[in-house]
């Protein structure tokens, strides 16, 4: 028996997903949650197989709870349910840990399909996430995409508020390093200042719950 945690803040929805699940003669949900701190406190209490994520959750964004959940139940694995069907979400959540991403707009039996090829070792994502990126192999990308993966580390810490000095100490790295980053950023997302990367990170959702 796979035991699987639920967390969406809309209990309607929780009650969906959970007949649908429960059909499984294999598949329990063993705990409902609304919000990220109910999440952390059940994964640690059950250490589930698989957890069943959205990212709109009431006291914050689901994609810094992948990486908590996952520090706190490494075994875990964790599909994204969510109403956002476009990138940046998509790629961050992969990014972070997730193992699957299931748009809430696609028939119920793909949730199904993609919880077990996850519990399978597999990635699934969505059928309608499957053929847009077949129609628009590059996405389109936003230019989120175009940054390497230090210039990636500079924008969320710039945008979380941290001053040069502080990234270049949490990133050991060099202060001049931190500027030279810095200017790519900004030139790359097309931003002006730091008060413009926060809006960038913040609409995307892509930093983490106050």
């Amino acid at each position: 028996m796979h035991s699987i945690v639920l967390v969406d803040d809309h209990a309607i929805v929780r009650e969906g997903f959970k007949r649908l699940i429960e059909l499984e003669p294999d598949l329990d949900v063993i705990a409902e949650c609304r919000c990220a701190d109910d999440a952390v406190e059940a994964v640690t209490q059950w250490l589930p197989d698989l957890v069943a994520l959205d990212l709109s959750l009431p006291d914050g964004s689901g994609l810094p709870l992948i990486e908590h959940l996952l520090s706190v139940a490494p075994q875990t694995r964790i599909v994204v349910l969510s109403m956002h069907d476009g990138e940046p979400y998509i790629s961050e959540a992969m990014r972070r840990g997730a193992s699957g991403y299931v748009t809430k707009g696609v028939a119920p039996e793909e949730l199904v399909a993609g919880l077990r090829a996850v519990m399978n070792g597999e990635s699934f994502l969505s059928s309608d996430i499957r053929k847009r990126r077949a129609e628009r192999p590059g996405d389109a990308l936003d230019p989120i995409h175009r940054l390497t993966a230090r210039e990636r580390e500079v924008f969320l810490l710039l945008a979380a508020g941290r001053a040069p000095k502080q990234v270049a100490a949490e990133l050991g790295i060099g202060q001049k390093t931190v500027y030279i980053h810095r200017a790519s950023v900004m030139g790359k997302l097309g931003a002006g200042s730091e008060l413009e990367l926060y809006r960038i990170a913040s609409e995307r959702s892509l930093l983490p719950a106050a």
